[in-house]
């Protein structure tokens, strides 16, 4: 095989927005109990997803994050949105964080699974993976129902995201049109 093959097969494609969604086929949580149960992209298919990565269990900002979005799941879910998170942490760290209370820095009671990207392949196909950890940055990412990349977020991993910011997007996105600065739910879209 000549140098230029083996270089081709080694790059890695980023995702973009307007473009598909990197595939993903992800041991899970969608099952606590045996833990057998993979999460695929096609499971959402019809509906939006929030990707949302995230650095590691059991530690500080995590926490509050994928809990501050568990406690608005019923809102999430009321504008057709499904979400998943998303680390480089096996499914037994997932499952042991997800049974620990939320008092003792836990994330017990979590209404969405959550995905195992140990390798970081997923996470390097969304450009945040930090190598020399084996950890993804705090990346959302919101994937309409036919499976495009419409909105990518990054942070720094001391930064936690914003519920609030993430529906305005999501329902910024769902009327389809023009959506000014500051828009919100509610308000009309720009006329061209």
């Amino acid at each position: 095989m000549s140098a230029t093959a083996t270089a081709k097969e080694n790059t890695v494609t980023f995702a973009k927005v307007g473009q598909p969604a990197p595939d993903f086929n992800l041991p899970s949580t969608k099952n606590l109990e045996t833990l057998k149960e993979n999460v695929k992209l096609s499971d959402y298919k019809g509906k939006w997803l929030i990707l949302m990565f995230y650095p590691l269990d059991f530690t500080f900002v995590c926490p509050t994050e994928l809990t501050a979005f568990s406690d608005r799941i019923e809102e999430l879910n009321g504008v057709g949105a499904e979400v998943l998170g998303i680390s480089t942490d096996s499914v037994h760290s997932h499952r042991a964080w997800i049974k620990t209370p939320r008092d003792q820095n836990g994330i017990e009671g979590l209404q969405y699974p959550l995905a195992s990207d140990v390798a970081g392949r997923l996470a390097a196909k969304y450009n945040i993976l930090v190598e020399e950890a084996n950890i993804a940055l705090r990346g959302l990412f919101i994937i309409n129902p036919e499976g495009i990349l419409q909105y990518a977020v990054v942070h720094d991993l001391n930064i936690g995201r914003s519920v609030d910011e993430t529906l305005r997007v999501l329902q910024g996105l769902q009327t389809g049109g023009l959506c000014a600065a500051n828009w919100t739910p509610g308000q009309g879209n720009l006329k061209v």
